[in-house]
């Protein structure tokens, strides 16, 4: 990992901020410049947050199983994609593979970071290319150099926008076949029977997974991301992320989360129920031409003519995605599973569209 590393991060002394200086008990706190005084009437606003947040990643092992040791918490999966990539590629040297169709956001923080974007795409029925995956990565060994290298590669499991999760035996294979850091986004995770890539952790060092609490756990406004990983690229992670960067409010809402576990796997069975009905009753639909298999909380849906499908249900204020733009998803919409009565208000609608409106 060191030589994966950027060399000014390998060799950074981490800021240490004054809940870092001091962890114990204590009446009187003079130590952080906080103002003593509450404007708020909420508990401790006027005093920073855990810096590691030891009470949530307590949580996460109790309850998630996932080790203290080996956890760190992000503001959303999105500051650790972006911290990833400080973390280990030299801008304008180093790149990242990406399998598209894929999250948008990781092309995106590597264009920030100036970082290119080398891609392997997925095959036209979403799985990964496993021959052009190899080929990609034996001609990158031999290309490679003092001036730059792949650092990292991204799968996304369930893959968004296409729904699919990938399994644990191809992840591993694709982590036996790359020497740089495999990142697996599990954002879905909770939605997919499939078995998680943490399990690999201990055969692959290489590896880091990506969990969020904004999806299943019912937190997109909290903003509380988790990377599970080595201890070894934890403690880098901790060393250079923003001293406070998820606030008091976010742990406790997390933590809060987290003790109602009994009712949020209630409300997932709620939506796999629904992802199955709505499965059977989209594919029903005249404007519907092929509905994908799903492992998250969403579809992606093959359509006629997805704008105008689109501007068909915005008209009449039901807002989806248009993913046309994207590999493989030619008239396709992306369409989040809902509560029973959203879903039954946009199958109505969908149900009464004509397709001679798309001319």
């Amino acid at each position: 990992m060191r030589e994966l590393l950027r060399e000014n991060i390998a060799n950074l002394t981490p800021y240490s901020c004054a809940r870092n200086d001091f962890t114990g008990e204590a009446e009187v706190f003079l130590d952080a410049n906080e103002n003593w005084q509450d404007f708020v009437g909420k508990p401790d606003a006027n005093r920073y947050p855990d810096p590691l947040a030891t009470q949530l990643r307590k949580a996460l092992q109790d309850v998630l199983g996932l080790a203290m040791s080996k956890t760190v918490i992000g503001n959303g999966s999105d500051e650790l994609i972006d911290n990833l990539m400080r973390c280990f590629c030299r801008p304008g040297k180093d790149s990242v593979l990406l399998l598209p169709p894929t999250y948008g956001a990781y092309r995106v923080f590597a264009d920030i970071n100036d970082v290119t974007v080398h891609t392997v795409p997925l095959t036209p029925s979403f799985a990964i290319d496993i021959p052009g995956l190899t080929k990609f990565l034996e001609q990158e060994k031999l290309n490679r150099n003092e001036n730059g290298r792949v650092k990292l590669l991204f799968i996304c499991s369930p893959n968004n926008p296409t729904g699919n999760a990938f399994d644990r035996s191809v992840i591993e294979q694709v982590c036996s076949l790359f020497d740089g850091i495999t990142v697996v986004d599990e954002a879905y995770y909770d939605f997919s029977n499939k078995e998680s890539a943490v399990s690999l952790l201990e055969n692959y060092p290489n590896l880091v997974v990506l969990r969020t609490l904004s999806k299943c756990w019912a937190l997109a406004s909290a903003r509380v991301g988790i990377a599970i990983a080595s201890e070894e690229i934890i403690a880098v992670l901790r060393s250079m992320k923003y001293p406070y960067n998820v606030g008091s409010p976010s742990q406790d809402l997390a933590l809060h989360a987290l003790s109602q576990a009994h009712q949020v796997q209630k409300g997932l069975a709620l939506i796999k129920a629904e992802r199955e009905r709505m499965e059977r009753a989209l594919s029903q639909l005249d404007c519907v031409r092929t509905v994908f298999p799903s492992d998250a909380n969403f579809f992606l849906v093959r359509v006629g003519n997805a704008l105008a499908v689109y501007r068909y249900l915005l008209d009449r204020g039901i807002i989806v995605r248009n993913r046309s733009k994207e590999l493989h998803c030619e008239n396709c919409l992306r369409i989040t599973i809902g509560s029973r009565e959203e879903n039954d208000r946009l199958l109505a609608e969908l149900s009464s569209y004509k397709e001679e409106q798309d001319a």
